[in-house]
């Protein structure tokens, strides 16, 4: 990231220092504006510079080819394992075992756990994860949800300011000052702003938040997932478990028909359905050959008895029921799909216990208006629900099946479901290593990030599909296309420009004065806009004051960092703001109170003790 602290050139012409300024201005009111996507006004104000000659087709394109750039995504890849292999889930369920019902134990275990899990997991990803659990929570302590939501999503941006990794603004700044001559921050340097933002907010909302945080019941809630499994087996008919018994050579049953099997010695055992690998549901009067899958139902000492008989060998996957282990477990989930209209699964012929074609789920249970069918075969139509079993992944994949629509998205399902999940251990060490790594310095952070994501796809922790998904595209595209911008108005003079005022401003005041205004300039866009798009525009500015007022950029642009993180006062000023106004039941005028005073705490940090640890 070129954020560099050179001499502002002085003999560029004022045409591209004013287009630099409309570009600049121009970005800022399609932010506000908010009818645009950020990546499109992004991407158009870096065509702009080129088309206008401020910068080489290198220079508008460069970012995307950014060491922070790669970063950022790879970190996107390393938070999405820890939440979907349980990880947050278990913390969860710490939490829920330890806070008890005391309702100060419950606000600052439950900020502690955010603010501890926005360190490695990112702002957005940690309050996405804990929202669910923690509404569920306060529900079941007879506590208002309001209580709790916008603690956490304030929490998560104190948090944010505890290691490197917390949020890409981090990133950017670290880059910055490298690039301006005064090294890098450490991973864990910003605890020492951090640590004491974490506990000041903590402080205000005990104190404070009763007072300050409405009383009000949300219009819709996050869905508690954690007793789905029970749910559906009440919902569903499975009294009696349906068994998979594959036909082999020596079979008496070869060559004879589904309607000429002798069951009378087995008394409650009935032949499902019957299936041919590749080939789906087969009638009743297809005879019987090698291969074939019959799908019974009975007691299970009676199926044992009749696959010993008839020489039928039972397959994997016993479909639950009554006597089965639970239907939710490490390795496999439950998902229920309501057939689409138009959907080519209509006119289909299915029944419990049948094998997708493509062999890795199951079908339990089906029901159509309400009511069960699941005595045989039945021929699909509209808005029939089948209820599905197989492996995670598997699930996943039925997300983007235009055949079907899925009820509870199964990554949803296994968060709230399964604590420490398979692959959970592998991402705790996976990701104890990237931290080692990135603490020691041993290599790049870009390398260490990737080789993390790398590590997880191989390990199959996730698969690639997965990884792409988790990657907030509009964070990457944002900062690779708002690079630019930043580069032109070095490259200009415009951000010197704008530095000479700002000094200007400030007059005779001193750096503290200087720490102030950029931290005003920061948090009053970082309530209408990105905080990472404000970032991006304000480093510069204070890169090119810090040179002119002759003190480190190393405290002016912490200052910065800690600013950018201060956005409270508005639901839009970032996502995780915005995920917890509808848990939350919150309205557009509820953010000022209680975050006016975090955003008065956040000033002070930033302007009186980031220069005493980073001395000017």
């Amino acid at each position: 990231m070129v954020f560099g602290a050179a001499t502002i050139p002085s003999l560029r012409p004022m045409s591209d220092i004013a287009i630099c300024f409309a570009v600049l201005g121009g970005v800022v009111v399609l932010f506000i504006w908010n009818r645009l996507p950020v990546e499109i006004v992004a991407l158009s104000a870096a065509l702009t510079l080129y088309a206008t000659g401020i910068l080489t087709l290198q220079q508008t394109f460069a970012g995307f080819g950014d060491t922070t750039v790669i970063f950022i995504a790879a970190l996107f890849v390393v938070s999405e394992s820890l939440d979907a292999t349980g990880v947050t889930t278990w913390a969860g369920q710490q939490l829920i075992e330890r806070a008890g019902s005391n309702g100060t134990r419950l606000v600052v275990f439950t900020m502690l756990l955010v603010a501890a899990a926005t360190a490695l997991i990112s702002v957005t990803g940690a309050v996405a994860a804990l929202v669910p659990m923690v509404v569920v929570l306060a529900v079941r302590l007879g506590r208002s949800p309001s209580q709790l939501m916008m603690p956490v999503a304030f929490a998560a941006h104190a948090g944010s300011m505890l290691a490197l990794t917390g949020t890409p603004v981090s990133i950017v700044v670290t880059d910055a000052a490298e690039a301006a001559g005064v090294g890098r921050f450490g991973f864990f340097e910003f605890a020492l702003v951090g640590v004491p933002l974490v506990i000041g907010t903590i402080a205000i909302v005990v104190l404070l938040g009763p007072r300050l945080l409405p009383e009000r019941q949300a219009k819709s809630l996050p869905p508690d997932l954690s007793d789905l499994a029970t749910t559906l087996t009440d919902q569903y008919t499975m009294d009696e478990p349906v068994v998979r018994l594959e036909v082999t050579a020596a079979s008496a049953w070869v060559g004879q028909r589904r309607t000429e099997l002798d069951l009378d010695a087995y008394p409650g055992v009935a032949v499902v359905g019957m299936q041919r690998i590749g080939a789906g549901s087969l009638g009743s009067s297809t005879p019987i050959t090698q291969g074939d899958l019959l799908v019974v139902r009975g007691k299970r000492d009676l199926i044992d008895a009749v696959a010993h008989d008839h020489h039928l060998r039972r397959t994997d996957g016993v479909v639950p029921g009554a006597d089965e282990p639970a239907l939710i477990g490490r390795e496999y989930g439950v998902s229920e799909l309501v057939v689409s209209p138009r959907s080519d699964l209509i006119g289909e012929r299915v029944f419990p216990g049948m094998v997708s074609s493509s062999g890795n789920l199951v079908i339990l249970a089906i029901q159509r208006a309400g009511k069960a069918l699941t005595t045989s075969e039945t021929t699909l139509a509209s808005g029939d629900t089948l209820l599905v079993r197989g492996g995670w992944n598997a699930l996943e994949q039925k997300l983007t099946d235009p055949d079907v629509l899925v009820v509870d998205q199964p990554g949803l399902v296994r968060r709230q479901t399964v604590p420490l999940g398979v692959g959970a251990k592998r991402a705790i060490a996976i990701l104890a290593g990237m931290v080692l790594l990135l603490a020691t310095g041993a290599v790049p952070a870009a390398v260490a990030a990737l080789l993390a994501a790398m590590l997880l796809v191989v390990s199959r922790v996730i698969t690639m599909e997965h990884a792409y998904r988790s990657v907030s595209w509009t964070t990457v595209v944002l900062v690779a296309a708002m690079t630019p911008l930043s580069v032109a108005m070095q490259e200009t003079g415009a951000a010197g420009k704008l530095a000479d005022g700002l000094v200007n401003l400030v007059g005779d005041a001193g750096p503290y004065a200087l720490v102030a205004g950029l931290f005003v300039l920061t948090a009053v866009l970082g309530q209408l806009i990105s905080n990472m798009a404000t970032a991006l525009i304000v480093i510069p500015i204070a890169v090119s004051a810090a040179l002119e007022l002759d003190v480190s950029a190393r405290p002016v642009l912490m200052a910065v960092n800690v600013a950018a993180a201060a956005a409270f006062l508005t639901p839009v000023a970032t996502p995780a703001n915005l995920i917890v106004m509808g848990p939350g039941g919150y309205r557009f005028g509820d953010y000022w109170k209680l975050g006016g005073c975090i955003l008065t705490l956040f000033f002070v940090v930033a302007t009186f003790l980031v220069p005493v640890i980073w001395r000017f």
